[in-house]
């Protein structure tokens, strides 16, 4: 009887890959460390905050070099918290604390200013016809085309005049840049003096203007006109309401100092 021939042991060879884990876990722990450094130190948190986004999309949102999800979680939001803090508790410098109270001095100059004009428009009963709002480029007054002039008219109304001449008054103890804009509704308009919109806005812009200009305290240099027709509105044109409110002339009394960005720091 034939012997069959014997057979021998199959077996795979395992390659020791044991070193892969404690290998990932080094890796994953520096670039934690190098995360932790780097917001320790003074730099711009925009980029910051870019970079975390990237590490946490490499670290969580991928897999590990096993195929696994990384063992140490990195929470964005206390990242940032720990940037921002950092900043807050970088000392301010001179320059930066002169600009500050620069900037703070000059938004109690408009606050003033606003209360002032809010006092004539109460007392005079204005409350539907004008409006005051203190925006980041500074205070904005409102004032409908009807308080100004007649219909389809670039002249002055006498109580207009008035109230040109009170707000000049206003303004002299503010030496700040000052445009008075005109705006119109987008109904056509074909007239000898106003063959358009374009005309009608720019008129009563400059008229209102003038009327400011006749207190020779005020420096002409820091005063500009402009007219925006009707393409600046405010309200949809679709309703009388709405285009009574895009014909208007306002006026913006500039500051002179941008806001510092909170929590800034030199990169």
């Amino acid at each position: 009887m034939a012997k069959r021939p014997k057979r021998h042991a199959q077996h795979e060879e395992h390659i020791d890959e044991s070193w892969l884990i404690p290998y990932a876990d080094l890796l994953t722990l520096l670039l934690a460390l190098f995360i932790v450094l780097f917001a320790s130190s003074e730099m711009d948190a925009k980029k910051f905050d870019q970079m975390v986004r990237s590490f946490n999309v490499a670290l969580n949102g991928g897999v590990g070099v096993l195929d696994q999800p990384s063992p140490i979680p990195l929470d964005p939001n206390m990242m940032q918290q720990t940037i921002h803090k950092g900043a807050q508790e970088r000392p301010k410098t001179e320059e930066e604390k002169k600009l500050e109270e620069a900037v703070r001095k000059e938004t109690e100059d408009l606050k003033k200013l606003q209360t002032q004009l809010e006092g004539y428009i109460q007392q005079n009963k204005l409350q539907d016809k004008l409006q005051t709002k203190l925006t980041e480029e500074g205070l904005l007054i409102t004032i409908l085309d009807n308080a100004l002039f007649d219909s389809g008219s670039a002249v002055l109304k006498p109580e207009a005049r008035k109230l040109a001449s009170e707000m000049a008054a206003m303004l002299v103890p503010h030496p700040k840049k000052v445009t008075v804009t005109g705006h119109t509704d987008n109904v056509p308009i074909h007239r000898a003096e106003f063959p358009s919109n374009w005309d009608l806005s720019a008129k009563r812009s400059v008229n209102f203007l003038k009327v400011l200009l006749e207190n020779k305290k005020l420096d002409p240099t820091k005063f500009s006109a402009t007219g925006m027709g009707e393409y600046h509105p405010v309200a949809p044109n679709t309703t009388a309401e709405g285009r009574a409110k895009n014909r208007r002339v306002e006026v913006a009394i500039l500051r002179d100092l941008a806001s510092p960005p909170k929590n800034s720091v030199n990169p």
